[in-house]
């Protein structure tokens, strides 16, 4: 699988804290190579976010995403919940 970044994506993971950036690292790892995986709760989003999609991070923390084919996802942007839903 191909992950490509949004730039939106990219800005808001330089201000994401050092701690979440690792966790974050080792969930898009755990995504290669299971998309489904439970621990990752990858669900469907609705309102100005639908057809995009959401993993959990740690805690509050999502990454949104959307599949642009069967081999590539863009990641959209990462933060908490009231920050990217709010």
């Amino acid at each position: 699988m191909k992950i490509i970044t949004h730039r939106a994506f990219d800005k808001a993971f330089k201000k994401t804290p050092i701690s979440l950036k690792k966790k974050c690292i080792e969930r898009l790892a755990l995504f290669e190579k299971n998309q489904i995986d439970k621990r990752l709760n990858n669900h469907a989003l609705t309102g100005k976010y639908f057809g995009y999609r959401s993993i959990n991070i740690a805690n509050d923390w999502r990454v949104i995403f959307k599949e642009l084919d069967n081999q590539t996802v863009v990641l959209v942007n990462i933060g908490t919940h009231s920050q990217l839903y709010g």
